[in-house]
């Protein structure tokens, strides 16, 4: 199966951003993917953290969510969107969701992010539970192949990668993690802690990324890319801006890996 990680450099306009991931998912369907994967905040990058409570949508409905499944069904691929902004509990929060939808357009998955992030240091400050409530649980889906093999594929987001027990629980053959990364934490900790789930889970690890300077002056950072259950990075966007890091994930490789080295039978705790 070829999959697509498609990096982007959103902007704080929803519309600019739906036809830019418009065309890098259809550059994805024409190189033959049948699962492409969003960054997240694929739809808004805002000037303030409360610009997501304009957007959110209630779940199930809004243009959004109608633009992803639209696009999963006019290109006949399993299409993950990064996240968006979703209602929660109260009016001064929302959800950081990551949806699912299969190439028939239906929503087939709902992952929540359980992790917020919060980072100073002296000169950059972020504090997502501010505008973002909490998930509450792992989420799985199982993807149908075109040559009828199953994939269990297993959803996180951004700094959830910092929790290896949360893959663990996935148990999955693939594992996405659409993000946002600092600049500052990309450079230090992307790539080591990425290889590190795939290694750990021997596990295809699919990693689309926002990726540049945005209009509002943040800079995340990017490197978006495809890693094999053995921790080898096959595919990866080395520079910053958007674009599409393809690869194809082979299941027989990843069951010799698994034969070889059962270290998922073996687990006690």
């Amino acid at each position: 199966m070829k999959a697509a990680a498609i990096q982007m450099v959103s902007a704080p306009r929803v519309q600019d951003n739906l036809e830019a991931a418009a065309r890098l998912v259809a550059q994805a369907a024409a190189q033959g993917c049948e699962l492409a994967v969003l960054p997240e905040y694929f739809c808004l990058m805002g000037r303030q953290d409360t610009d997501k409570l304009v957007v959110r949508e209630a779940p199930g409905e809004g243009p959004i969510q109608d633009f992803l499944a639209r696009t999963a069904r006019e290109h006949g691929l399993w299409l993950v969107g990064g996240t968006l902004p979703l209602a929660a509990g109260d009016e001064q929060h929302v959800r950081n969701t990551s949806l699912a939808f299969s190439p028939q357009g239906e929503c087939v998955a709902r992952y929540d992010k359980i992790h917020l992030f919060r980072f100073d240091n002296g000169q950059e400050r972020f504090d997502e539970a501010r505008v973002i409530e909490a998930g509450r649980g792992p989420a799985t889906f199982t993807l149908r192949a075109r040559d009828g093999r199953d994939w269990r594929i297993g959803m996180s987001v951004c700094y959830d990668l910092r929790f290896p027990e949360l893959y663990r629980e996935l148990r999955a053959d693939v594992l996405l993690v659409p993000s946002a990364f600092t600049y500052v934490t990309g450079q230090a900790h992307w790539e080591p802690l990425l290889r590190a789930r795939a290694i750990e889970n021997l596990a295809w690890v699919l990693a689309p990324a926002q990726g540049g300077v945005h209009e509002t002056g943040r800079r995340t950072w990017g490197h978006s890319l495809v890693v094999d259950p053995w921790g080898v990075v096959v595919s990866q966007r080395a520079e910053q801006g958007e674009g599409v890091v393809a690869a194809d994930l082979d299941p027989a490789a990843q069951a010799q890996w698994r034969r070889q080295l059962p270290a998922l039978d073996h687990r006690v705790l």
